[in-house]
Parts: structure tokens; sequence; C-alpha cells
């Protein structure tokens, strides 16, 4: 009887599949690892979302100042006709209330703008969150803005305002958004002004080494 024959040793080169490397570790913060920890955590994220939604809505006070004192006034005048008093334009042809419309237009960008930079200059991560303070935010501050405008202007009774002044003499109507979608500006501003220096100033990803992905190297030669 011959002794049984020893099995060949397993050749040293690795096969085509055992060629794969390891995935690498992400996110683990270690020397590996590709990325570090992105961001703050959820809470932080929400709780800094809340606070610039307030900060934006309380920001509404000023552009309602703002408003009151640079819109234009639009003129009227009261009179009595067969003994009733009536109200009516001094100036037919005036422009006076598309000034106001636009006044809180202008306005309305500009706070959007500013907020948008004041947000990427505290933080310039982007996320959902923070980009839904900042519209909320600003439809809030807008609303808080028109209300604090009409309050702080003339009286809303006209027909009682001609009468206390008399008649003839030339009085300021009250306040009035005639083209609501001005509440929109500044939400809208402030959004495209934000995912702009979003894109160009914010944090890029690192880049992978050469063959690195996410299920590893490419297999040797």
């Amino acid at each position: 009887m011959t002794a049984p024959l020893t099995p060949p040793p397993p050749p040293s080169d690795p096969s085509p599949h055992q060629a794969w490397q390891a995935p690498p570790q992400y996110g683990a913060g270690g020397p590996g690892s590709l990325y570090e920890q992105d961001g703050p955590g959820m809470k932080t994220e929400l709780r800094e979302a809340a606070v610039i939604a307030v900060a934006s809505a309380l920001g509404g006070l000023l552009l309602g100042v703002l408003w009151w004192w640079l819109a234009p006034h639009v003129p009227l005048v009261g009179d009595i006709v067969e003994k009733r008093w009536v109200v009516y334009l001094k100036d037919t042809e005036g422009e006076q209330a598309i000034g106001v419309d636009g006044t809180f237009t202008l306005l309305g960008l500009a706070f959007g703008v500013v907020s948008a930079f004041a947000v990427f200059l505290l933080r310039r991560r982007g996320g959902v969150p923070l980009v839904v303070a900042l519209g909320v935010g600003g439809l809030l501050g807008s609303l808080l803005a028109w209300r604090v405008g009409i309050w702080l202007g003339p009286a809303q009774d006209v027909l009682a305002h001609a009468k206390s002044v008399g008649k003839g003499v030339t009085f300021s109507a009250p306040l009035k958004l005639g083209a609501r979608g001005a509440l929109l500006a500044w939400s809208l501003s402030a959004l495209v002004v934000h995912l702009g220096l979003t894109g160009l100033f914010g944090p890029r990803d690192p880049e992978l080494p050469y063959g690195a992905g996410p299920y590893g190297a490419k297999p040797q030669a």
C-alpha cells in the first residue's frame, strides 16, 4: 500500500473574490476615517431653528416701524355732499398707493438678505430645520410688520378723520398693503440668498482616496 498523498498548499495569491478590501469606517472620527461627524445633532438644529424663527419674527417690529416711516402718504380730502360726508383722493393720478406696497416689498427683500447673511455667518452649514426657520420666521416677521405699520399709521376710520380735520383739509389715508404678495418678499429673499451662500461658501465633503468607495477599494491586479 502506498501512503496517502499530502494535499498541495493553498496558493499564495488571493483570488479576485478575496482581493477586495474592507470598506472604510465612516464617521468614526479616528485616524483612518474619511469623514468627521457631520454637523450638530438634530436637537441642536431644532433649537437653533427655533431661535432663528423667533428672532426673525421679532425683526418684524423694526420692519413695521420703517414701513410706517418711509412709505409715502396717500392724500385724502373730505367734503360734504348733500349733507353727507364723503372722502376722495386729492390726487387721482398719484402713485402713492403703489409706493406704499413697493416700500414694504423693498424693505422685506432687504430684511431677507440681512437675515440670510446673519444666519450663514453664525452657522455655515445648511439643514432642513434652518431653511424652514428662515422661511417661517420671515413670513411671521412680515405679518407682524404689516400690523405694526397699520397700528402706527393714520386712523383707520377715514370719515371720522375727515370730520375731525374739517371740510377740504388734506389728511393722510391709513396704511394699506394692497399687494399681499409683498408679505412673501422677506422669506423668498432669505431662502434664495442663504441657498446661494451655502452653495458658494459652505463646507465641502472631503474627497475620497483613489479607488475608495462605499464598497471598498478596487480589486488588485
